[in-house]
This record gives structure tokens, C-alpha cells and sequence, in this order.
């Protein structure tokens, strides 16, 4: 029988793990604590006693005593900081002062919204008080949806409820607005690009409303560690903000360990893969009744974690103690997985980055991260979710082979030594300040002299007019139409109409398994996909594009499938453009139409990665509106090349400036696209587009346009400092037949942009 090894012992082999290339140890850090402040409410003081609290860390106690000066703040402390206090305490300290006060909570996700909730409802039952508070999102029955209206003096909710159910239809929350004293914002940092700048516009309307009704509430604004805290909550909200962010919580000791599987191919430098080395660590915690999480890049990587990792245990009931956490599932499945969590039931959780926020999922001991998040400072939440309660806590950041990934785990100065992102945002955007201004119109006529929050908006109402979507009349502009636009308008950019899986293995027992984007859906809901739920294997048998349904069937098959995507570019306008010095290439900006369309799928066996066939896709083009900076090459420096090396050539551009992109503007990954064209329709020649992956726009484009030498000097070191000999997938990638692109090519093309050396 094997000896259970405890949590040192584990560390101690950490250590000798070849495969660890950089450990940080962060040391523990002793609580600032401050006595309650003067004037709390003795059953407010009760309830925190009843939780063996007999002090505040000093930012709660700050936070307190900003509010009760009536200020607008935000407070920017890590991960398990106990945040929540900070916007609790000063709310119930007002509502216990005068009853007639409402406060409107607004979370993010739902579940951070159900999450808050049931702390909230602790601690009134606590204090024994009976102050109501509810959650008000698309879960809510709509039964005790009029009696929130009507009587819940704390309302939490989250954006798109806002933008969509509350505001336009306010007459019927009177009763909230006439009262409203606070208004609470939770992980703000999560509040940008384009769903960020929508958000802006949300809370304007939202602002305007409450003048409307003679209310003036104060903002409470909480977010992880951002570089730009106070800038980033004005400009959201509008408002003048005070700044907490002394840190009084304790922390327990961590240590952070960069992991580089080991490489498999030398030539090639191909490691092995990041998901079998995760399967492999956290087997051994596992298997030592450590609870764990795993977080993962994709919904398809999480549920092939989650397989592997039930694989180790063979009853049901073993199984059972090891669960995915992911967005499409069903709000009683979440639940069921916090609380799990939270009571020691559940050991491990595979999640992607939706256990990233603050929903309180227990005393985990152990974070492994599959690849690099995507920024620092959603490495640094992830990283949060281990070490709350326990002397010691292990956080590893397994390298996949991407040019990203090896870049962070090489340089590993480079993450512990640099601030957090800022936090962007653009609420004046006109494309998205036009559909928020057609909202607001909708909810309140403007006057002829109104403002929005300050923006002057008479040529946007002029322009409405004309299109008859407002009309002018006894100095106010009306909205014409019938439907009201909140219903059209995303404030993810995204599609909004989800597709729904319905689960119909059992004739009697059809069930709806849980839901995914349209965009999303092209590739992983397709007819013959293998769409992985809770470690169950289910094929989708039939995609009703038109309905938004696709029907599953539960299956037992050893591999899983991964769909392509063909994408057109259109260049519609271009912005900006500038020649090289040397006339080799020139840049671009501007905006760009984009078409997307699923073309075939390829089935890849589990643990091996091998492809073992293929099949069409029937499904129709989806077209976006965005910006896009490209690099255009000239006939001269195209003709110095054979025509497929040349090709080749553009495909290991086009592979590392994905990877490497996100380092130069701050972003996540999935935020930007790389499309290589041999000849691009605007102007027939090879050309590198790089796109904002958001209908619209969010701003990245443009920056890399405007630092694109900088991006092309960077990327050409990169590619010279990899070890391996002709092309790898950590630099240049792979052809689409699994071969080597050929890596002197790469790197004497980027030298022939750069006037550096002939191209040969």
C-alpha cells in the first residue's frame, strides 16, 4: 500500500523535479488589523464576533469609514483579501440606519452574484435583522422577480441584467431607485476593452435614472491588482474615486514554480504535452488527499483534464470527488460544485478562468495552471485560489510549447519583477456610445440640452433622427420605435444568441446540459463533434443552426474533435499606412471585414494527440465588423523566394506574432487573430493581418501598428534564441502537415524587411 506523503514531502520533490525551471518562494505576511471603527452597529459587530472576527484588516477599516464620509471609493487589494467587508459592512451600516435605504450589487458572473448572496444572507440572519437581499439575473424565477422589485432593499445582479432588464423597464423599480444609497462594482478589473467600455455606458444610463428619481448613491468599487486602479474606476463610473490599497490581510507562505515539460523531439525542440504533464502533477496531490485546482485555457482542454484525472479513480463515488467548473453549466450544477468545494467533498476542480474570480470555493492547497493565463494579472487570481487557510500553498505554471509560454517560463524577471496590466477602456467609442445613447433614449427622452454624463450628444440625436430612430419634438428627443434596443445590443460584442444543448440519450429523461456562443458553437457543436460535459462523452447528432439547438447523445469513444476555421479578410478602410525604409513592406491600419466559416473537423485520439480522421462541416459563413493593422510584403522581396518557401515563410511569421503579440499591448490571447493571405483582395499581395477579435474594435490593432518595428525586432530574437534546429512549434510553428517550416528562411526574411542582410 503506498505511504501517504504529506504536503513537504511533496515540496521537497518539487525541488528535485528536473523539469522546474524557476521556484519563488513568497513568504507569509502577518495581518494589519484595526479595531471596529466608531459608530458600527453593535449587531453588526455581533455577527462578525459570531465569526471569531474581533478586528478588521485596515483596508476594511478604511473602507468603512470612506464610506460613512459618503466618498466614492475603490479598494485594490489580492486575491482572498476578504474584499467583500468592504463594500458589506459600510452597506448594512447604512441600512441598519435608516431602513428606507437600497443598495444594487453588481457582480460579473452570476455565479460571483450567488456566491455574494448567500454570504450576505450569513450575515443579516447573523446580526438577526430582516433586511432582503436578492439576486435579479436570467436564473431568477419570474414569480419573485415583482416581489424584488418592490421589496429587496440589497439587489444583486450583474451588467447585461442591468443593460437589459432593469433600466429599460425602471418604472417598475421605483421603489429601488427613489431609495438607491449605493451602488456596489465588484472586480472591476474585469471591466475592459469592449465589455468594459459598454459597462461605462451602462452605468451613465444608470446614473441618469437615479437623478431622474432624486438619488445621488455613493460608488463602492472593488478590484484585483491592476496598474491603474483609480483611473480606470473614474473613467468607468464617471466619478471622483478615493484610493484604498494598503493590504492588511495575511497571506501564508507560497511557492510559485515554473514548470517546462520535457522536450520529446530534440531537433524539433517538441515538448511533451502541458495537459499530460498537469494529468501527471496532479495525479500526486490528488492521490495524497490535497485538494487541488487545475486551471485550464479551454472548455475542451478542462473536460480532457477532468477524464484523465476520474480515470484514476474507478467507483463512481471517487469519481464524483473530482468535478469540471466551466461557463454552460447549469446554475444548479455550479452550485453543487462550490459547496463541494467549500465542505472538503470535492478534492479536485478543473476549471477554466470562471474560478478565476472571488466565488469562495474553500481551502485549496494547490493551483496548477495548464499554460500561461494570458496576463499577469489573471496568473496572479489564478495563483490567489491556493494558499487561503493553510500554512503553505504550491502554485505551478505548466509551459505548453506556444512562443508565449516559453517566453514567460524563460524569463520568468519578466512576470515576477513587472507590474500588473492596465486595466483599458474606451466608453466613448462611437459605435458603442450611439447604442447606448438609442437606450437611454428609450428609457428618459433627452432634453435639447442634456448631456450624456457629460458627453455632448446633440449630432449623435440629429444623426438618429435622420436615420427615424429618435424624433425631435417640444425640445426632447424621443425614441420612435416600438421595441425597445437594449435586446439588440451585446455588451460582450459576441453573438448573442446562445445555442442550447439538449441532452437526449434518455427518450423519457430529455434535459437541457447547458448552452455555448454561436461563435464558439461553429467549431465545437458541429454535427459529429465530441462535446465533452462533467468528463461524459456526448456526440452531437444534430446542430438546428436556424432553432439555436443542438441535440447530443451520450457516447464512449477514445478520442475528441477539433474543428478549422477558414476566414476571409476585406480591407473596407484604411486609417493609417507607412512604407519601410527600404520599400520591402509597408503597415497598415484600418477596419476590416471579417468571414469565418467551420470547413472540416479532425478526431484526435486521447493521451497519444494522434489524428485519426476527419469529416466536413456544413454550416453557414458568420461576417464581423472590426480593425485589423497588417504588414503588406512587396513583389521585390517576394521574388527572392521560391513560391512555397516564401508561403512557409509567412505562415512561421504569422504563428509567432500571435504569441507574441499579447506581450506588446497587454491583452489576452484570444483577444487578437493573425491571418496570413498570399494575396490579400485589397491589394494582391502577400499580407499578415492581425485583427481586434471583437465586432468593432477594442484599440489593440492600432497599437501594434503604431509599435510594429519594435514587434518584427523581437520576434526575429525570439526566433534566433530557440534551441531548435529548422522550426519548432515554440517559434515558428509547424506546416498543416505536421512538418517543419523552415526556420533559416523565417529568419533571413525578417532581415530582408529590415535591410539587415540579401535575402539568401
Amino acid at each position: 500500500m503506498k505511504v501517504r506523503q504529506t504536503m513537504s514531502d511533496l515540496i521537497s520533490d518539487l525541488k528535485t523535479n528536473e523539469n522546474i525551471v524557476h521556484w519563488h518562494t513568497i513568504p507569509e505576511r502577518k495581518a494589519v488589523t484595526a479595531p471596529f471603527p466608531n459608530g458600527m452597529d453593535e449587531r453588526l459587530i455581533d455577527a462578525l464576533r459570531k465569526r471569531g472576527i474581533e478586528a478588521l484588516y485596515c483596508h476594511q477599516t478604511e473602507a468603512f469609514k470612506t464610506a460613512q464620509s459618503g466618498k466614492d471609493f475603490v479598494a485594490v487589494t489580492p486575491t482572498a483579501s476578504g474584499k467583500t467587508f468592504c463594500y458589506n459592512l459600510p452597506v448594512l451600516q447604512g441600512l441598519l440606519e435608516d431602513n428606507n435605504r437600497r443598495a444594487l450589487y453588481m457582480f460579473p458572473t452570476k455565479a460571483l452574484a450567488q456566491d455574494q448572496k448567500s454570504e450576505m444572507n450569513e450575515m443579516i440572519d447573523e446580526m438577526g435583522v430582516s433586511l432582503k437581499s436578492y439576486t435579479y439575473d436570467g436564473d431568477t424565477p419570474s414569480q419573485i422577480r415583482q416581489k424584488i422589485r418592490q421589496a429587496s432593499q440589497i439587489v444583486i445582479t450583474n451588467p447585461d441584467m442591468l443593460h437589459s432588464a432593469i433600466l429599460p423597464h425602471h418604472t417598475k423599480w421605483v421603489s429601488l431607485f427613489e431609495k438607491l444609497h449605493y451602488i456596489v462594482i465588484d472586480e472591476l478589473h474585469t471591466y475592459r476593452g469592449v465589455f468594459g467600455s459598454h459597462v461605462a455606458n451602462v452605468i451613465r444610463r444608470l446614473k441618469r435614472i437615479c437623478h431622474y428619481y432624486g438619488s445621488n448613491p455613493i460608488f463602492i468599487c472593488t478590484s484585483a491588482t491592476i496598474a491603474n486602479p483609480k483611473e480606470h474606476a473614474e473613467t468607468l463610473t464617471g466619478k471622483k474615486m478615493h484610493l484604498i490599497d494598503k493590504n492588511g490581510a495575511p497571506s501564508v507562505r507560497k511557492h510559485f514554480a515554473f514548470y517546462n515539460p520535457p522536450i520529446v523531439n530534440k531537433p524539433l525542440n517538441v515538448r511533451r504535452s502541458a495537459t499530460l504533464e498537469v494529468k501527471e502533477l496532479a495525479k500526486e496531490f490528488l492521490e495524497n488527499d490535497i485538494q487541488t485546482i487545475v486551471f485550464a485555457r479551454s472548455r475542451v482542454r478542462v473536460e480532457l483534464l477532468l477524464s484523465y484525472l476520474q480515470s484514476l479513480n474507478t467507483g463512481r463515488a471517487e469519481r464524483s470527488k473530482i468535478r469540471a467548473y466551466r461557463g454552460g453549466y447549469l446554475p444548479s450544477e455550479r452550485r453543487s460544485i462550490e459547496k463541494g468545494l467549500r465542505n472538503g467533498e470535492i478534492m479536485g476542480v478543473v476549471s477554466t478562468n470562471a474560478l478565476e474570480l472571488g466565488v469562495d470555493i474553500g481551502q485549496l492547497q494547490v493551483c496548477i495552471m495548464t499554460g500561461y493565463p494570458g496576463s499577469v494579472a489573471s496568473t496572479w487570481q489564478q495563483a490567489g485560489r491556493a494558499g487561503r487557510r493553510q500554512d503553505e500553498a504550491v502554485i505551478l505554471l505548466v509551459a505548453s510549447s506556444s512562443p508565449l509560454d516559453q517566453y514567460i517560463i524563460q524569463h520568468p524577471d519578466y512576470f515576477f519583477e513587472r507590474n500588473p496590466e492596465e486595466a483599458r477602456i474606451n466608453p466613448d467609442n462611437l459605435i458603442i456610445l450611439v447604442d447606448h445613447i438609442k437606450c437611454a433614449a428609450y428609457e428618459l427622452p433627452f432634453r435639447e440640452d442634456e448631456t450624456f454624463d457629460g458627453i455632448e450628444i446633440e449630432d449623435i440625436c440629429t444623426f438618429l433622427s435622420d436615420e427615424d430612430v429618435l424624433h425631435f419634438q417640444s425640445g426632447k428627443w424621443f425614441w420612435m420605435n416600438d421595441a425597445f434596443p437594449a435586446t439588440n445590443i451585446s455588451l460582450r460584442s459576441a453573438s448573442q444568441e446562445n445555442v442550447v444543448i439538449i441532452d437526449q440519450t434518455e427518450q423519457a429523461n430529455v434535459k437541457v446540459i447547458g448552452e455555448m456562443d454561436r461563435f464558439s458553437a461553429m467549431t465545437m457543436l458541429h454535427e459529429e463533434a465530441i462535446y465533452l460535459h462533467q468528463g461524459e462523452q456526448y456526440q452531437v447528432e444534430k446542430l438546428d443552426w436556424e432553432e439555436k439547438k443542438a441535440y447530443v447523445r451520450q457516447i464512449d469513444v477514445n478520442y475528441y474533435t477539433d474543428a478549422n476555421l477558414a476566414v476571409q479578410m476585406d480591407v473596407l478602410d484604411i486609417d493609417k499606412k507607412r512604407q519601410n525604409d527600404g520599400e520591402q513592406f509597408e503597415t497598415a491600419f484600418g477596419e476590416v471585414t471579417v468571414r469565418a466559416m467551420a470547413t472540416l473537423f479532425k478526431k484526435i485520439r486521447f493521451e497519444t494527440h494522434e489524428n485519426i480522421g476527419w469529416g466536413p462541416i456544413q454550416l453557414p459563413e458568420e461576417e464581423m465588423h472590426t480593425s485589423a493593422a497588417w504588414i503588406s510584403f512587396s513583389d521585390n522581396i517576394m521574388n527572392e523566394y521560391e513560391k512555397e518557401t516564401f508561403e512557409q515563410a509567412l505562415l512561421g511569421i504569422s504563428h509567432i506574432l500571435k504569441h507574441a503579440a499579447p506581450l506588446f499591448v497587454i491583452c489576452d490571447p484570444v483577444d487578437l487573430q493573425v491571418v496570413p493571405k498570399i494575396k490579400a483582395p485589397h491589394n494582391e499581395k502577400p499580407t499578415i493581418f492581425i485583427y481586434d477579435k471583437y465586432p468593432g474594435g477594442i484599440g489593440l490593432s492600432e497599437k501594434l501598428y503604431d509599435i510594429m518595428p519594435k514587434i518584427l525586432d523581437e520576434i526575429k530574437m525570439m526566433i534566433e534564441r530557440c534551441p531548435c534546429e529548422a522550426g519548432c512549434p515554440s517559434c515558428i510553428g509547424m506546416t498543416h502537415g505536421g512538418e517543419s517550416i523552415n526556420k533559416k528562411m523565417v529568419v533571413s526574411l525578417l532581415k530582408a524587411m529590415k535591410d539587415e542582410s540579401p535575402c539568401h
